[in-house]
């Protein structure tokens, strides 16, 4: 469940990363009443697509992380030594 949901934010944040002004744009249709009278700054689509490429980074990084910790049983500690 964790990857899915990293997964899909990562599709989000590439979305937005390679199209932050018609993200900005639905964005503003959705959230405003009358969006014609709302114009955004100048500055939004960059940082919409600074967001985007943090949320795929963050993604990215997450995903590696569950996909390395799957792949060492020992990681978690349910290893129980046979020593003992």
């Amino acid at each position: 469940m964790k990857a899915l949901l990293l997964l899909v934010a990562g599709l989000v944040g590439l979305i937005e990363t390679l199209a932050p002004r018609q993200i900005v744009s639905l964005w503003t249709r959705l959230m405003y009443r009358d969006a014609a009278d709302a114009e955004p700054r100048g500055w939004l689509p960059v940082a919409a697509r600074i967001e985007g490429a943090i949320l795929v980074c963050v993604a990215l990084v997450g995903l590696f992380r569950l996909a390395t910790v799957d792949d060492d049983p020992e990681a978690d500690g349910s290893l129980v030594d046979a020593t003992s």
